[in-house]
């Protein structure tokens, strides 16, 4: 049996915003939050070999905290942009209000919760194409994302996963992994093998350490939160009432 710690970043000030991949931090309070539990790692024995995140500094500053907390700052953390969040297009950066009164609340709602239906896409010529980010120059525009579905952003991310991220499990590395909402919901959908239905009705709290463990398949025997369900249901409960806010 294999076993593999996810975590999603913490809380960002933008809950009200299509964030996708706009590099916006943490802020102070989900920090604290996710001292709190990289502590609990560590207390209850926790290491790692590995760690593997996106390009994104929300994810990147997660993972660096959690790791911090257990003293293990010195392993090797891989980052790559095929595990960055879903790419909003033309939404990104907008408010969801905003949208919603140009588009309509049922059509921004589609957007965010349908698995096959993309955002409108983006221009090279936008200045908010990947292209024009840094942190892409030395990637071919034309594979860059520039707008995704979940099931498109699934198709970006798994092939990563099953090249790079399962060899290393296979060889008994303990990894741990910091991610987003989304390419943590393409993750869960392949660990637990779930339909297009069912993946739409997950939702992953913020910084709370997801523990699955593995056959040798790689597919999940079992997972739970190290927190009771109590903690996971309010932490999701304050994000769909956050989402929900945002559109009204």
């Amino acid at each position: 049996m294999y076993k593999i710690v996810l975590i999603r970043h913490g809380i960002t000030s933008w809950a009200t915003r299509f964030t996708g991949w706009t590099d916006v931090d943490v802020i102070p309070e989900g920090i604290e939050e996710t001292k709190k539990y990289g502590k609990r790692l560590k207390e209850m024995g926790y290491s790692f070999d590995l760690a593997y995140t996106s390009y994104l500094k929300r994810a990147v500053r997660t993972l660096w905290t959690v790791l911090d907390e257990m003293d293990l700052l010195w392993i090797p953390l891989i980052k790559d942009w095929h595990m960055n969040e879903r790419y909003y297009g033309a939404l990104q950066g907008l408010n969801k209000a905003e949208v919603a009164q140009k588009y309509g609340e049922e059509q921004v709602n589609i957007w965010r919760r349908s698995y096959d239906v993309a955002p409108p896409k983006l221009g090279l010529s936008d200045p908010r194409h990947p292209s024009n980010d840094k942190k892409y120059k030395d990637i071919d525009p034309a594979i860059l994302p520039t707008g995704e579905s979940l099931k498109d952003t699934i198709e970006r991310f798994l092939p990563y996963w099953k090249e790079t991220v399962e060899p290393e499990i296979k060889k008994g590395k303990s990894i741990i992994v910091s991610l987003h909402s989304n390419t943590l919901r393409a993750l869960i959908m392949y660990l637990d093998n779930l339909n297009k239905d069912e993946i739409m009705k997950v939702n992953v709290p913020y910084c709370i350490p997801l523990v699955y463990e593995l056959g040798e398949d790689l597919k999940a025997k079992k997972h739970y939160y190290l927190v009771p369900d109590e903690e996971v249901a309010r932490v999701i409960e304050s994000i769909k009432n956050q989402a929900k806010s945002a559109i009204k």
